[in-house]
């Protein structure tokens, strides 16, 4: 018998990650939310993975429209992070953040750490998810320190 959610949950918070922003295109409106289940997948050819809860607009946009980026956040981007968790609306995720349309018409957050433009090449169900693998089409990278998550709480990288 499968473990109960709570129990889950506070296993999984001991896994240190970094906080990424997943954004994606509709025909009105630029969408996005915070993500930290995201991780590689291949080298070649260059792919990653997210995970979407199936109830979200971001996730249901991405599975039609077939494109998605991925927005590595750095260490002074704990407010963006918070910002696009949730409790806002889309356009008020996208105020007073620095962003343009990337090489695949979806929005790119300006100040990430690293960007990746992906279609999506594969997708399947997992329970109250969806697992999305993206190739890479086009990536940008900056320099700074990684936002991190760790015990329910950001991190950062110490000297």
């Amino acid at each position: 018998m499968a473990i109960e959610n709570q129990e889950f949950k506070n296993t999984l918070k001991l896994w240190a990650s970094g906080v990424s922003v997943v954004t994606a295109q509709s025909e009105e409106d630029e969408l996005g939310m915070t993500a930290t289940s995201f991780a590689s997948v291949s080298m070649d050819p260059p792919q990653i993975l997210v995970c979407l809860n199936e109830t979200t607009e971001t996730g249901a946009t991405i599975l039609q429209n077939k494109k998605f980026a991925i927005n590595v956040l750095t260490s002074a981007q704990e407010q963006v992070s918070n910002q696009f968790a949730g409790g806002s609306s889309m356009d008020e995720r996208f105020k007073n953040v620095l962003w343009h349309k990337g090489a695949l018409g979806v929005p790119v957050l300006d100040e990430a750490l690293a960007i990746m433009e992906c279609t999506v090449v594969h997708q399947f169900k997992a329970g109250t998810h969806w697992v999305v693998i993206g190739e890479i089409q086009y990536n940008q990278v900056n320099s700074g320190e990684p936002l991190l998550y760790y015990n329910s709480a950001y991190q950062q990288i110490s000297a």
